[in-house]
């Protein structure tokens, strides 16, 4: 009987599918051995017999007959008169091999072995889990929204897997409800005790790119290369891509007539504004491509501090900034240069900073959130529009440009 619970223990997974049939055979003979060792001392002297399909189990103990009273190793050898109990033509030399049955284990540990067989196969389920998802890091998933936390998503995919979506990992502007389907990339597997930690990134400028990779069929195809994806998620987005085929306009391509190819790219990352841009290995070019939609009127480089100075008629300096200083920090990232942004006839200009005596820095702070870090940046803007485009009061504001127009004055005063 007891073999046959152990057996029935055995069933319950030889149907798994993760699970091969041979593979879970080595797993029940590997946990009886260990139970054969701790009971007898060593188990290289046991067959162990295992029919699943059958349900049947058998483990016999094969020992040398000795002589009665020679007996050194009970378990390797077995005197002549034990032997004869046996079979009663047993002579000395010969070997004997003896059925064991479970019961003569003890019950502990026939229920260690149900445990012990439990364990062994979640472990093996797990290692192949995170195998399988291991070789899918950075690559686009799908699965459903389980449990909503403060700090986390809990996803299942198809086949009962846990997926972690950190907070952090998630776009500013998404919102799920449970049962909805979410995409985002395998961003890392690790082995956390024996249980894989699965997580799902949907901010990696990695997801962009594969989004690429899914929904335009020339970057697919290979006939396009996205050649570098920066990104602020849910805000903008900047995509520098190449083709090997003169004849594929690859930014074309790319976006398609009126946006109707990049359109299902920007809704799944929650209307983030995507800049798709020819790369070129022209460092001049590409940084000029990358402050699109501003039009620069000239541009220095500093090749050994990777600095780049560009010059813009006043009127496209918040184009090249962007709202937040979005434009211009995506395109230093893009292009890996420091861009210093100049005002195309302002012969000098004041730092914000140098103005810390007279202006908290949180005010400071404020204005270079929108990308305004001189004296004459802020001066030139409407006192309305900064209302709108910052956290500070209009009193505030005009306090501001008050302690700026003075410093200007005094200048011109000596």
């Amino acid at each position: 009987m007891e073999n046959i619970a152990l057996i029935d223990s055995f069933s319950e997974f030889k149907d798994d599918k993760s699970i091969d049939k041979p593979t879970l055979m080595a797993i029940l003979e590997e946990v009886l051995r260990s139970a054969l060792k701790k009971k007898y001392g060593e188990d290289d002297n046991f067959d162990i017999i295992v029919n699943p399909d059958k349900g049947d189990l058998e483990i016999w103990r094969n020992r040398v007959v000795v002589a009665d009273g020679e007996v050194e190793d009970p378990n390797q050898e077995i005197s002549l008169t034990e032997a004869r109990k046996i079979e009663p033509d047993f002579e000395v030399g010969e070997d004997v091999s003896e059925e064991v049955k479970l019961i003569d284990l003890g019950r502990r540990s026939i229920l260690s072995l149900r445990q012990n067989l439990i364990s062994k196969v979640h472990e093996h389920d797990n290692t192949n889990i995170y195998k399988h998802f291991k070789e899918l890091e950075g690559e686009i998933y799908t699965a459903e929204v389980h449990h909503i936390r403060h700090r986390a998503i809990i996803l299942l995919d198809d086949d009962g897997n846990e997926i972690i979506l950190p907070k952090d990992r998630q776009i500013p502007s998404d919102f799920f409800r449970k049962g909805e389907n979410v995409r985002g990339i395998i961003e890392s597997v690790e082995l956390k005790g024996n249980k894989p930690a699965i997580i799902m990134s949907r901010t990696s400028p990695l997801f962009l790119e594969k989004l690429f990779e899914q929904e335009i069929p020339e970057v697919f195809d290979g006939l396009i290369n996205v050649k570098k994806v920066v990104r602020i998620p849910g805000e903008k987005a900047k995509v520098a891509v190449d083709s090997y085929d003169d004849r594929i306009d690859p930014v074309g391509a790319c976006v398609g007539m009126k946006g109707s190819r990049i359109h299902s790219i920007v809704r799944e990352l929650g209307n983030e504004n995507i800049d798709v841009i020819n790369y070129t290995s022209n460092n001049q070019l590409l940084i000029t491509r990358a402050l699109s939609p501003a039009k620069i009127t000239s541009l220095k480089i500093d090749e050994e501090n990777k600095r780049a100075e560009v010059m813009l008629k006043p009127e496209e300096v918040s184009k090249a900034i962007g709202r937040g200083g979005h434009n211009i920090r995506l395109a230093g990232q893009l292009t890996g240069y420091e861009i210093d942004v100049f005002r195309e006839g302002v012969e000098e200009d004041v730092e914000l900073r140098e103005f810390a005596d007279e202006i908290d820095d949180w005010v400071i702070a404020e204005f270079a959130k929108i990308g305004l870090d001189t004296a004459k940046s802020i001066l030139e803007q409407d006192v309305d529009d900064l209302v709108k485009r910052t956290d500070l009061e209009e009193e505030t504001i005009r306090d501001v440009m008050r302690v700026l127009r003075e410093e200007f004055e005094e200048e011109n005063k000596s």
